[in-house]
């Protein structure tokens, strides 16, 4: 959950975590509860993931990057749909044959999206910003990730300063529920 250095670095890192579970999602066959399991694991780690991009990598995006705004947007545009995904997802059991379906997509919205960052959003908040900015940006992406919601919630706010005030009480909720059911455990 949080790994330390810059924020470029503490969310590369997530996404290569991410990868390794779609990897142990696609290496197993059709039907396997274990898909499951692993699928409950990502979606934990993409919904920290992606309410910390919210509170506090998109706002650095709007306020340092030429053209910040559209490529926030754009970001923000990107989580809602795949927070629906996974939405639907959290519906399904393995044996499922709409699983499948919905796995694969979360699969390539999410890689499509890291790809994106990657190449393009974290060159150009590197370019834009300090050093000691992005070390800053990191530690507060961690402190949001300890406190963020683990279920996807489509409807919750994604921008400052609604999600900043409602994310920590739907992570509390979200962490109990997770607590007394062992969604999450391997």
């Amino acid at each position: 959950m949080g790994h330390g250095g810059n924020v470029i670095d503490e969310l590369t890192t997530d996404h290569r975590e991410v990868e390794e579970l779609f990897g142990r999602i696609e290496a197993l066959p059709p039907g396997d509860g274990q898909r499951k399991t692993y699928a409950e694991q990502a979606t934990i780690e993409l919904v920290r993931h992606s309410v910390a991009e919210e509170e506090y990598l998109y706002p650095a995006v709007r306020k340092h990057v030429p053209g910040g705004d559209s490529i926030a947007d754009k970001e923000i545009a990107d989580h809602a749909e795949v927070e629906q995904v996974m939405k639907d997802l959290e519906r399904c059991e393995a044996d499922d044959p709409e699983f499948d379906r919905l796995v694969g997509k979360l699969m390539a919205e999410v890689r499509e999206h890291v790809r994106d960052e990657e190449e393009n959003l974290f060159p150009a908040l590197r370019a834009s910003t300090t050093p000691d900015e992005l070390d800053q940006l990191g530690e507060k992406v961690r402190t949001a990730k300890k406190t963020a919601p683990t279920r996807p919630h489509p409807a919750a706010p994604d921008t400052p300063p609604g999600n900043k005030l409602l994310g920590p009480g739907a992570g509390m909720v979200d962490r109990l529920r997770d607590a007394l059911s062992g969604r999450g455990k391997s």
